[in-house]
């Protein structure tokens, strides 16, 4: 009897502890959990290159695109996925989520092995179900490319929501205690405006406990609303990898070159390897710039970081928090991804095996 006191009275001690730490900045690992996540992506066609002079501008856009596309449907598993969002990005400045909805019937084709492994994972009807489409060109909008190009008010304002940011705000809005990550593979528009929508429709203490709920990876600077997010949300919590990202890229490394790709992925993988593009808009190879907005919730997943404290490393990168700020910017570089390469590389070659090789231990 005294020892289950003294056990209750630890357990007691160390959850009040705990939770004074968690108010402060809690520098530990998470437990394993399943992280509510949407991912926005400027998405080509299956089919995508990077380049040619009698290739369309929509088969040229961010072939890198789909190659992330891929690993994070192999990790569709780990995650509660609140939303695919096909944005505007690069040559094209499209968004259309029948590029994404092809993926997904890909997926399908893999679907009975891979739920072998975990059942957790998705039915592809639930992937279509959470499939939306922002506004880009080819809704009226003109979304230029890139830091600096036109105002941010030219494509976000009154009137243009879209799926995608109504999405955003109904899973943010949604009562669940867990944070809502959004990774943001090309311009952050459909973001911006449901921030926008929320900051000009609710009071200033709503817009405030809507921010709270978000936490935003950004890659690269892809829309004029990135600078927007930036300069008038220093309370959002924001991981901005202007550079970090191209760590990913590993053309020239043996475990992440063509000859690798083609042998553990893409060669005899079944339906959804078999669509990754041999190449990226940074190389040939695996280029999977927009990763590291996923996977940096995977390794906290794997005990290696605090997904809230991003000056941690993680799969995803390490960086340094701006003054004054909740928000993250570029610190170690490169680097701080591809040293970890070995490890998330052998997990992509073994989720890619469940393509084709059910488990038999769990038919």
């Amino acid at each position: 009897m005294k020892t289950r006191r003294l056990f209750l009275l630890l357990t007691t001690l160390t959850i009040t502890l705990g939770s004074i730490a968690q108010d402060k900045f809690d520098e530990s690992p998470k437990d394993f959990q399943k992280f509510r996540v949407i991912m926005t992506t400027d998405f080509p066609p299956i089919g995508v290159v990077k380049g040619g002079d009698n290739v369309p501008a929509n088969r040229k856009s961010d072939p890198d695109d789909m190659q992330s596309m891929v690993r994070f449907l192999l990790y569709a598993n780990e995650f509660d996925i609140e939303g695919l969002v096909a944005t505007a990005g690069t040559f094209a400045m499209t968004a259309e989520k029948k590029n994404i909805l092809s993926v997904i019937d890909q997926y399908e084709k893999v679907y009975e092995n891979l739920k072998t492994y975990d059942t957790g994972y998705p039915t592809p009807d639930y992937l279509r179900s959470v499939t939306y489409e922002g506004k880009a060109n080819n809704h009226g909008l003109n979304v230029k490319w890139g830091y600096n190009k036109q105002p941010y008010t030219d494509i976000i304002g009154e009137g243009l929501d879209s799926e995608a940011s109504n999405a955003i705000i109904a899973a943010a809005d949604k009562p669940d205690p867990r944070p809502l990550w959004i990774g943001v593979w090309g311009g952050p528009r459909e973001v911006a405006q449901a921030i926008w929508d929320v900051k000009n429709t609710r009071s200033e203490e709503e817009l405030k406990i809507f921010i709270s709920r978000l936490r935003i990876f950004l890659i690269a600077y892809q829309d004029a609303t990135h600078g927007w997010l930036m300069e008038h949300f220093p309370d959002l919590f924001i991981i901005e990898s202007r550079k970090t990202y191209q760590g990913m890229f590993g053309g020239n490394d043996p475990i992440s070159d063509l000859a690798w790709i083609n042998k553990n992925i893409r060669s005899n993988h079944g339906a959804l390897c078999d669509i990754y593009p041999h190449e990226g808009m940074g190389c040939t190879g695996v280029c999977e710039g927009d990763s590291p907005a996923f996977l940096y919730l995977i390794s906290a997943n794997r005990g290696i970081n605090n997904a809230e404290n991003p000056t941690q490393p993680s799969w995803g990168g390490q960086y340094v928090r701006r003054e004054n700020t909740n928000h993250y910017i570029d610190s170690l570089g490169g680097s701080s991804i591809s040293r970890w390469r070995k490890d998330f590389q052998k997990e992509f070659m073994e989720r890619a095996d469940w393509c084709i090789e059910p488990n038999v231990k769990n038919p």
